[in-house]
């Protein structure tokens, strides 16, 4: 399933993500750490591959069309864990 988001907002998810989360994902998805950060926009092919990230110019840096979403609904899924711990300790 492909999903299209900005780049911005795709920034904003990682940038979110609790520490350790982008070792977290890779592990967990049987990927180098390298191919997790290079879908959330870095440029490391060298040790990382591509992740079906397509970018078109626009607004809010763009448009970003995810191929797989597998990453980013893991990152969702982390991201709410984090907030649900939060709201616990409060």
């Amino acid at each position: 399933m492909t999903k299209t988001i900005t780049f911005n907002e795709l920034r904003r998810i990682n940038d979110s993500l609790p520490d350790g989360s982008t070792q977290r994902i890779a592990d967990e998805l049987g990927l180098k750490v390298e191919t997790v950060r290079n879908y959330f926009g870095g440029h490391n092919f060298q040790d990382g591959r591509s992740c079906g990230f397509h970018i078109e110019p626009g607004p809010d840096g763009g448009l970003v069309v995810l191929d797989d979403t597998t990453i980013f609904e893991r990152a969702l899924q982390i991201l709410a864990e984090s907030q649900d711990a939060e709201a616990q300790k409060a």
